[in-house]
């Protein structure tokens, strides 16, 4: 569905000769063909799912914010600026994210749900939120909300 919506979306950018989302559309495709060849070699011969795919815009999406602070640091605005363009066309093929308060109530409920109680629980819900929530919630914020709920 996300490679769909992707290939289209790369037809229409290079229709309307938007060349940097063309080259950015482009690193995505690339980046899933490589995912899709590491997954043959496990066994997987459909490629990686929808959920995989999801995590991997989002991994992406952390690479380029790490880019523009130190690009900000470096005083390479120009740089930073065509990092946050990338960033902003790899959100277009997520969901939207949730809010704190969203993301706050969810792992209450799982805490609630699983019962939790303590930091050595943290693997066993964040393994729950990103199966629950891939694409919808960002893990570093999950995994800074998880610790205080749960005492640590």
């Amino acid at each position: 569905m996300i490679r769909e919506s992707i290939k289209t979306a790369l037809v229409s950018a290079m229709k309307a000769k938007e060349e940097k989302t063309v080259a950015t559309l482009r690193l995505i495709n690339a980046a899933i063909k490589d995912k899709d060849i590491e997954a043959r070699s496990k066994g997987i011969m459909d490629g990686i799912d929808d959920g995989a795919v999801m995590s991997l815009l989002q991994t992406m999406i952390k690479q380029r914010r790490e880019s523009i602070e130190m690009y900000t640091k470096g005083g390479r605005l120009d740089l930073a600026d065509a990092e946050q363009n990338e960033i902003n066309i790899i959100q277009s093929f997520l969901p939207q994210q949730m809010s704190e308060a969203e993301v706050l109530e969810a792992i209450r409920s799982l805490v609630a749900e699983t019962g939790a109680s303590s930091i050595k629980d943290m693997g066993k819900l964040m393994g729950l939120v990103k199966s629950k929530y891939a694409g919808r919630m960002d893990m570093g914020k999950a995994s800074g909300v998880i610790k205080p709920v749960l005492g640590a």
